[in-house]
């Protein structure tokens, strides 16, 4: 919980274990109690905000007015079964008011630990080679959106971004997804991330490494905050796309929403789908070489190294990225996180770049023989795997910061977070930025023995 949240529920708490136990219930302390209490309730909104998870706290006031209203009408009030019964009443209340709050937080991410404070700029691009297959109208091209953080100059201004943009958006996707009720990613619009709108580009380095990353099916472009900011701190560029009906809901400039459309996600249309995606990747590539030769702003002209593209992704996110690294000459290196290996069948020799798959502790395939396969193929001759413990699908993703609900038992988030966030920075730096000798990835395997780490042959 925040901090104003939690002065607000022990104050008010206080107050009424106070007026109603203690018996301070005459009309002069319970309007002193009321007026207090609304003014926790006040400081609290004006500083973090209204969210519905804090409405059991919210009500205090009212249970205190009617105290004041009640007080002194009622003989026998403090008679011990009566004082039994309000005691039980306010353990309930105080239950539900801490639950709620704690159940669905206001979450923070960890601060990003590299040298760069985090930029992001946000571009619509339209392929107009590519009809757009979820439309009926022939006219139709394929749109993205695509967001970019980036390594910021030290002293530069911009306003921090939400972690979220348009969440009323994209609670009506992740309602269709993951069938919970919209208003309960409400409060995500409070969550703030690392990052700041259009800061000035770092001028520690002439060109800067990019990074591409691919979402989940029915996931979206910022599902892993915690980790696109890490690596645009520690001095990589990296592009997020929304693959659009594939996201949980893509909101363009003009106010269009493009909601996520139903798939039946089997092993045959998981092959052929991902084309789609693919195609969205190399399209996005080919927009980073023309914006890197021309930015109609010139922001990014000629401060993208294109010699050195690495690619990540989770799940069908992480497929994808296996199949571009394997097709794509100018990505030199690809991490999947959780993604069984849809589309064409890998080389038995594997694919010949380097290669990383992060595993769950629980795979989450129907057809474990065919996945065990694909796999052999993909970390043949010489691909990486690991597998953390604690994890299951997505805890490679924000999600489990959501809500203590959503965790495997025994995991802690953050650290999950923290082990990927290393392993992937070591492994893009040896791969893409070629600065490392692979001396780092052997230290974190001393340093993070729970991990199975393998290097296959």
């Amino acid at each position: 919980m925040n901090f104003w949240e939690i002065v607000l529920i022990v104050v008010n708490f206080s107050l009424l274990s106070w007026i109603l136990l203690v018996g301070r219930e005459t009309k002069k302390w319970s309007k002193l109690a009321t007026l207090l209490a609304v003014v926790m309730v006040t400081v609290q909104l004006l500083v973090e905000g209204f969210r519905w998870q804090m409405i059991p706290a919210y009500a205090s006031p009212v249970i205190l007015i009617l105290c004041y209203l009640l007080a002194g009408r009622k003989k026998g009030f403090r008679s011990r079964g009566i004082f039994i019964v309000k005691t039980l009443l306010l353990c309930i209340y105080l239950s539900v008011a801490v639950a709620l709050p704690l159940l669905m937080p206001v979450f923070s991410f960890q601060e990003p630990t590299g040298p760069h404070r985090v930029g992001t700029k946000l571009y619509h691009w339209v392929d107009h080679q590519r009809h757009e297959p979820y439309s009926k109208n022939p006219t139709d091209r394929r749109e993205l959106m695509v967001q970019i953080w980036y390594p910021a100059a030290e002293k530069s201004k911009g306003d921090q971004e939400p972690y979220i943009r348009n969440i009323n958006e994209l609670s009506k996707g992740l309602e269709k997804t993951l069938s919970i009720p919209a208003f309960a990613f409400s409060h995500l619009e409070l969550v703030k991330s690392h990052s700041f709108m259009d800061l000035q580009l770092s001028d520690s380095e002439n060109q800067y490494p990019i990074l591409l990353f691919s979402h989940g099916f029915n996931g979206f472009r910022n599902q892993n905050t915690f980790e696109v900011e890490e690596l645009a701190s520690q001095g990589y560029i990296v592009l997020s796309i929304d693959h659009t009906f594939d996201t949980a809901a893509t909101v363009f400039p003009d106010g269009r929403v493009a909601y996520v459309q139903p798939f039946n996600l089997t092993d045959d249309a998981g092959d052929s789908h991902i084309k789609l995606w693919e195609e969205d990747v190399t399209f996005v590539l080919n927009q980073i070489e023309k914006l890197n030769q021309n930015d109609e702003t010139g922001f990014f002209t000629g401060r993208l190294d294109t010699s050195r593209i690495g690619m990540f992704g989770h799940s069908y996110g992480g497929a994808t990225a296996a199949q571009i690294l394997a097709k794509d000459s100018r990505v030199k290196a690809a991490i999947n996180m959780d993604g069984a290996l849809y589309g064409e069948i890998l080389p038995e020799s594997g694919i010949g770049k380097p290669f990383l798959l992060m595993s769950a502790v629980e795979p989450d395939e129907a057809d474990p023989d065919k996945v065990t396969e694909r796999y052999g193929r993909g970390l043949a001759g010489g691909g990486m795997s690991m597998v953390i413990p604690h994890t299951d699908h997505t805890s490679f993703t924000d999600l489990h910061l959501f809500s203590p609900l959503l965790q495997s038992p025994g995991e802690n988030p953050k650290e999950v977070h923290r082990i990927i966030n290393e392993f992937s920075l070591a492994f893009f730096d040896q791969y893409v930025k070629q600065k490392d000798d692979g001396s780092t990835l052997k230290r974190l395997m001393t340093k993070y023995p729970e991990v199975n780490f393998k290097v296959n042959r």
